[in-house]
């Protein structure tokens, strides 16, 4: 019989007790490390193990780790998929500022450049809800702890990615293959410069120095979950609103920086998650699918994971049959077919139909169905879990009807 495999992309809920153990950690001199014990290291392992064998029961065939290994800072209120870096990176120095009003970066034809956060055209167009505490998509107006790049890009990781790929390891079983998450250059060079003398030499440092964190994933045995939102979600971030020709060019940088960085790994253990940010907002002024799918594809990955569940792009999947001859012939698809923006569980029928569109355009053997984004954090555990339980057994339905 036909099998659909099934993944997340990467975060999801935290026990209480390992939330606990996060927050009572301190922070070494630099500002950016939080230091570790024999006893938290401990709890992170046991906590990979029971997530893994949870995801496994509700019908996972390619676990991740949760992220459970990336701490999530203190004073840096982002997220753990972004925040890690700087906590594996030397070069950086914590700088307070309040990114609401200090004065805004503008872009011009020829000169892309990223604004600041309060000048995002869908936080312009859509400010009084925005800034409506009770609106469920608010946003702090406070001054932040976010660093800079102040001295020369270099990995200091590898205790950290060591134990994740250790922990992982130890929680799948024989012939199970699992995924880490690992932030991609352009995505992590999005923090202020202060350092290099172009943009381009800052994602080139971020390149060589991410790298090292790349080939330890693969060299596990594992697959490499690049997580890249810069490459649809900047598109918000750019204002006023570029050409598509201008923003492709800024692009292609960061699926050139991409390659760049995986050249020699194994391709088929390396995938690229794409997405438009995952914050609950109307998502009004992101950049369509048709636009970006060329330059996309020319990253030289084995899988791309992609939103395709949420209201503003689950239309779009036909955007990919048509363009089908664009698609490699040894691209495997991860469509979103679980959403993070809505606390509804999908029905396992609507997850079912969602994996046939894109089996439909590849084949069902090329086809890995996934949540749209990291759920942790996001929506409540329990209806995360349950989301997980509806996509394992629409999985399975799509595979008896293909």
């Amino acid at each position: 019989m036909t099998t659909i495999e099934t993944t997340t992309a990467g975060s999801l809920p935290r026990t209480q007790a390992l939330i606990d153990a996060n927050a009572a950690r301190s922070f070494a001199e630099d500002g950016l490390t939080l230091q570790s014990t024999p006893e938290f290291e401990a709890l992170v392992a046991e906590a990979v193990r029971d997530v893994v064998a949870r995801q496994r029961e509700l019908g996972i065939t390619q676990p991740g780790d949760g992220e459970f290994g990336k701490a999530m800072s203190n004073a840096l209120d982002y997220g753990a998929w972004w925040t890690y870096s700087f906590q594996r990176t030397s070069g950086l120095t914590i700088t307070e500022r309040n990114i609401f009003t200090q004065e805004p970066v503008r872009s011009a034809p020829g000169d892309v450049r990223l604004t600041s956060f309060p000048d995002r055209r869908d936080w312009t167009a859509f400010a009084e809800a925005y800034q409506d505490p009770e609106s469920g998509i608010g946003v702090g107006t406070n001054a932040t702890a976010f660093p800079t790049t102040t001295g020369p890009i270099a990995y200091t990781g590898q205790d950290a990615v060591a134990a994740d790929t250790r922990n992982l390891r130890a929680a799948l079983q024989p012939g199970e293959r699992g995924f880490i998450t690992a932030i991609a250059p352009g995505s992590a060079a999005r923090i202020e410069n202060a350092y290099y003398a172009t943009e381009q030499e800052h994602i080139d440092a971020w390149t060589a120095a991410l790298r090292e964190e790349y080939r330890a994933v693969t060299d596990a045995g594992l697959i490499l979950q690049l997580d890249d939102p810069s490459l649809a979600e900047n598109w918000d971030q750019i204002s006023p609103e570029p050409s598509v020709e201008d923003y492709l060019a800024f692009t292609q940088i960061r699926i050139d920086a991409i390659n760049a960085a995986i050249a020699g790994l194994p391709k088929e253990q390396i995938r690229l998650h794409l997405c438009w940010g995952s914050w609950h907002g109307p998502h009004t002024t992101d950049i369509e699918l048709r636009h970006i799918l060329k330059t996309v594809l020319g990253a030289k990955v084995g899988q791309i994971s992609f939103e395709a569940a949420n209201a503003r792009h689950e239309h779009e999947w036909a955007v990919w049959e048509e363009h089908a001859d664009l698609i490699p012939a040894d691209l495997i698809l991860v469509p979103g077919v679980i959403g993070h923006s809505t606390n509804l569980v999908e029905h396992p029928d609507l997850v079912a139909q969602r994996i046939e569109r894109f089996a439909r355009v590849v084949g069902p053997e090329r086809v890995i169905a996934a949540t749209d984004c990291g759920l942790g954090g996001r929506i409540h555990p329990q209806i995360a879990w349950a989301k997980l339980e509806a996509l394992g057994e629409g999985a399975r339905r799509a595979a008896r009807r293909v």
